[in-house]
């Protein structure tokens, strides 16, 4: 790549910034940008062009992008900002994601870095991906960087098998090793000085050169990691070894030690192999996500049936569906009947139907039926691709108790090397033996292990949200899965929600003998609801479809906010919603009055239409009924028996929602809230500390997702809900907000496991190591088998199952 985007040479002491702007749309705000940079301190000036939304600062080398674009996002825009994922090699602990975050944090335009040690990648969130000074800083830090998908590196590692260099060392340790095992049986033989020289030097500087190289490129950077721990400690046992064998002369048989650092490398480098292998499975829930999409599909063009690459497959194309065959996009049934197992995309078990103008998503696998499919969405559009996306985005991010972990970590190798020269000291002082002292010193080095506290918190996320994803629980990100287990309330919406969201039209009757009937009555309302979505629209046009009355045409229709919908129909003005939008015109009900009421205590939702031509009058109103879904009332009671309150929180009239909650056993309910107090009644129910999830589905539901601690929104329901939410369910089951608390909750306990575990091994181990208590072997096991313990735990939780 060439020079980067947003770095252009300046003055002496001066850098030139580049970045786009989004949000700008005239000239005063060019000049409302440029005015906001220029208060930045050290900024000497700016330039904003509007035809290129691009903005241009010279300014002081210590004016970081973050002070920028608080500027620009306090004056009302925002940066241009792009993620880039990249694939990091050569890290080991915790240490090592500290200084890779650090190195691309230093990088101009990069306005966040997060590195995860178990999926060894980094988000960077940058206003001009410039890939290639990104991979410049990452080397510079002594680790390599690519693309995900970048494969031009030749790839040598698949030649041998991943645990040959374990299994060699372990070959050329054991015979070292033996005389020392032989001793605990009182047996006392060595074998001869060269001999364990011989078979300790291509261990040390074999099999262990990888400790050296990146130990090396640590210090270079002006840090440290485990692997400058294990070069320095088993280097020390090996330099005293040999000083020992060399000094003693041809006959003499001096205590050698070089059975301590060939065993401590052959361990470590068991430990790092064990760990790889439990970290590959728990990324299994991607690869299955990842192996659910075919590399072909069949397309039927001009009449004839023609298979292809799935990436040649274009939107509008219809795609044929054998039996048996998996989904190769998104899209809807034109032609042909079938079930179709949607298991690894939804979680649910048993295949569901589809008929001509149902949606079908890639990755589902088809059943008895042959299906003609027109595409609608394909590539990195699809839905299994959002959940790949989401997914991975969820398992890359960190949760906010890993904070804690990275301030440890960032100090943990110098004051684990300072710890181990205060024991080298102190033993020197205590007794004067520099050998007693030495190993002692050795063994501090060893068991130090940085990397399992690095692995604790992301190994469990991972495993959590990919066996939540495999359930039909996407958790969009870290923090969701943190918090959720602190839920104490969870708020949900009544339409689509709870209820199944197809309402259907149980009564339409008129205030007046003239008023047109029934037939009349549901004529108007279609007429104003004919180009509407909304579930009480399509009940209105179905029963209309249903008894055929054909509605007159409709104009000047536009929504009332939280109250119903306004039109004009055959010259007059007409209103159609609820009992608070009545009252607000002036509508008096008169006698329907009565009927509404006796209709809301059954649990039905009342609209009213208007007349507001001349003098506000009544037409008439009609009543819906939506089916309270099967799971809904198991959902509570697993609520519930979680100790978690639930709250219903509807638009809907209190008749309508107080009959719901009765039913499902909710006894606090909000009803009548329009969409803009949604959010209000959110906080309300925050207020005190008490962690609050809204769940719902549609769009004026996403004011209430994002004010609430968690989100939760069924797939069922509009993409801005989801948007808004940390947690979508894909099955659109209420029964699976429990299920989510439930797996968020042992997540998090697996998490607090790991990292006691993880502080216990050094907080113990270094101490006892540090009082001679512990030899550099058993020091160098308890270090090796740490971290493998920390990600076997994590995997654990693969054993999860909803419902449970």
């Amino acid at each position: 790549m060439g020079k980067p985007e947003n770095i252009v040479p300046a003055a002496a002491g001066l850098r030139q910034t580049e970045f786009g702007i989004d949000g700008m749309t005239c000239a005063s705000c060019v000049a409302r940008v440029e005015k906001a940079l220029a208060r930045v301190p050290g900024v000497v000036s700016a330039s904003v062009n509007l035809a290129t939304e691009r903005a241009s600062i010279s300014a002081d080398a210590a004016v970081g992008i973050q002070a920028l674009q608080a500027a620009v996002v306090k004056a009302g825009y925002a940066l241009r900002q792009q993620t880039v994922r990249l694939k990091i090699d050569g890290m080991t602990c915790a240490s090592c994601v500290a200084r890779v975050e650090k190195a691309l944090g230093r990088v101009p335009g990069v306005v966040s870095a997060a590195v995860n040690l178990a999926t060894e990648t980094a988000e960077v969130v940058t206003t001009s991906p410039d890939v290639a000074a990104l991979q410049a800083a990452v080397a510079r830090a002594g680790y390599a960087a690519s693309l995900p998908s970048d494969e031009s590196a030749p790839d040598g590692s698949h030649a041998l098998p991943a645990w040959w260099p374990v299994a060699l060392a372990v070959a050329l340790s054991l015979p070292l090793a033996l005389p020392m095992a032989a001793m605990l049986w009182g047996a006392h033989w060595m074998l001869p000085g060269w001999l364990q020289w011989a078979l300790a030097t291509p261990v040390q500087f074999w099999l262990g050169a990888r400790f050296y190289v990146a130990g090396w490129k640590a210090l270079r950077a002006g840090a440290g990691n485990m692997d400058l721990l294990v070069a320095l400690g088993t280097s020390a046992a090996y330099g005293l070894s040999l000083f020992q064998w060399l000094a003693a002369g041809p006959d003499a048989m001096p205590h050698l030690y070089f059975e301590a650092s060939a065993v401590v490398i052959t361990l470590v480098l068991l430990g790092k192999w064990l760990e790889a292998r439990a970290k590959r499975q728990t990324t299994e829930a991607i690869r299955a996500l990842n192996a659910l999409r075919p590399d072909t599909a069949r397309v039927r063009r001009d009449g004839q049936d023609i298979e292809m690459p799935l990436a040649q497959v274009r939107v509008g194309d219809v795609v044929v569906i054998r039996p048996g065959e998996r989904v190769p996009v998104d899209g809807v049934v034109i032609e042909g009947a079938s079930q179709v197992d949607e298991s690894l995309i939804t979680g649910e078990s048993l295949p569901v139907a589809r008929h001509v103008d149902d949606p079908v998503t890639g990755g589902a696998v088809n059943g008895e039926g042959l299906l003609l499919v027109r595409t609608t969405a394909v590539g990195t559009e699809t839905v299994l691709a959002r959940i790949v996306r989401l997914v991975e985005s969820a398992q890359s991010k960190k949760a906010p108790i890993q904070r804690l972990v990275d301030r440890v970590s960032a100090v943990f190798v110098p004051v684990v090397i300072a710890a181990a020269a205060i024991t080298f000291a102190g033993w020197m002082l205590a007794g004067g033996d520099w050998q007693n002292a030495l190993l002692n010193a050795v063994a501090v080095l060893v068991i130090a292990c940085p990397c399992a506290l690095g692995l604790a918190t992301p190994t469990a996320i991972m495993v959590g949200t990919g066996v939540a994803a495999r359930h039909g629980i996407l958790i969009k990100d870290a923090e969701a899965l943190e918090i959720a287990h602190r839920i104490g309330v969870v708020a949900f919406d009544k339409t689509g929600t709870l209820t199944e969201g197809r309402p259907e039209l149980v009564a339409a009757e008129t205030g007046t003998p003239d008023g047109g009937g029934r037939a009349g009555l549901l004529a108007l309302a279609a007429a104003i609801q004919a180009g509407s979505e909304h579930p009480l629209a399509r009940a209105v046009l179905d029963a209309a479809r249903r008894e055929g009355v054909s509605p007159p045409q409709a104009s000047d229709v536009s929504a009332v906010a939280g109250r119903g919908i306004a039109a004009r129909v055959e010259g007059r003005a007409l209103r159609l919603g609820s009992s608070r939008f009545m009252d607000e015109l002036g509508v008096e009900r008169g006698t329907l009055a009565a009927r509404a009421a006796q209709l809301e205590s059954a649990g039905r939702t009342v609209s009213w239409l208007a007349d507001v031509t001349d003098t506000p009058r009544l037409s008439g109103l009609l009543a819906f009924g939506d089916t309270i879904k099967p799971s809904a009332l198991r959902a509570v009671q697993r609520l519930n028996a979680q100790g978690v309150r639930t709250v219903l929180v509807s638009g809907d009239n209190r008749g309508a929602a107080g009959a719901v909650a009765a039913e499902l056993g909710m006894d606090d309910v909000r009803a009548e809230v329009l969409p803009e107090h949604k959010a209000e009644v959110i906080a309300e129910l925050r207020r005190g500390g008490t962690v609050v999830a809204m769940v719902g589905d549609g769009i004026n539901d996403a004011p209430a997702l994002a004010a609430a601690d968690v989100g939760i929104a069924m797939s069922t329901g509009t993409d801005v809900a989801m948007h808004a939410a940390g947690i979508t369910l894909m099955q659109g089951d209420p029964a699976r907000v429990a299920d989510a608390i439930d797996i968020s909750r042992r997540t998090y306990r697996k998490i607090r496991q790991n990292l006691f575990w993880a502080f216990a091994y050094n907080v113990v181990g270094i101490p006892l190591a540090a009082l001679g208590l512990l030899s550099p072997v058993i020091a160098g096991a308890a270090m090796a088998f740490s971290s493998f313990s920390v990600v076997s735990n994590a995997l654990l939780l693969r054993r999860w199952k909803a419902g449970g």
